[in-house]
């Protein structure tokens, strides 16, 4: 895969072009910045993520092995009388329940962000600039087919104020 490389200085150079790149159907690889820029996803056109739904549905799971397993181990398994309480007294479940709820969803949706994000360990870093995240901010365009006019591009990251450009090889990655 074939990538176009441009590096600013500014974030709202970074934006501006964004929205013009896009808007002229260019297809966005990614986009490298040292912070979090206000309005990037907008720009880019990024859906909002999924993963909130993964969270929930990982942490009604920890809800129901809470009160399932409390109910098994405090009424069938191991009924102990305590204070003339009963076995399946669900307030004294609660803490219990919180904390497994928060858990589930907490480690849950870690491990799902990982494997989302294809991140496991030992994985080597492809860098399309050795000054990703330092200091500047570096958009990358994939070059997907002869459609893409590199001069149009160019001159749209000229405009904007562009520090440096240019195309990566698939194989020098």
């Amino acid at each position: 895969m074939d990538l176009f490389s441009a590096v600013f200085k500014d974030e709202d150079d970074l934006l501006k072009v964004t929205r013009q790149v896009r808007d002229s159907g260019y297809s966005i690889y990614d986009i490298y910045t040292p912070y979090a820029v206000h309005g990037l996803d907008d720009a880019m056109g990024l859906k909002p993520s999924k993963l909130s739904y993964l969270c929930f549905g990982f942490a009604f799971l920890g809800l129901i092995v809470a009160i399932l397993s409390q109910y098994w181990i405090g009424s069938i398994d191991w009924p102990i009388n305590v204070g003339g309480k009963p076995f399946n007294s669900l307030p004294a479940y609660l803490p219990v329940t919180f904390e497994l709820t928060v858990l589930f969803g907490g480690v849950g949706i870690f491990f799902a962000f990982l494997f989302k994000a294809k991140l496991r360990p030992g994985k080597t870093a492809k860098l399309v600039n050795p000054h990703s995240t330092d200091y500047y901010f570096i958009l990358t365009l994939e070059i997907k087919d002869s459609s893409f006019d590199s001069e149009t591009v160019l001159s749209l990251c000229r405009q904007n104020n562009a520090v440096e450009t240019k195309i990566i090889l698939g194989n020098a990655l």
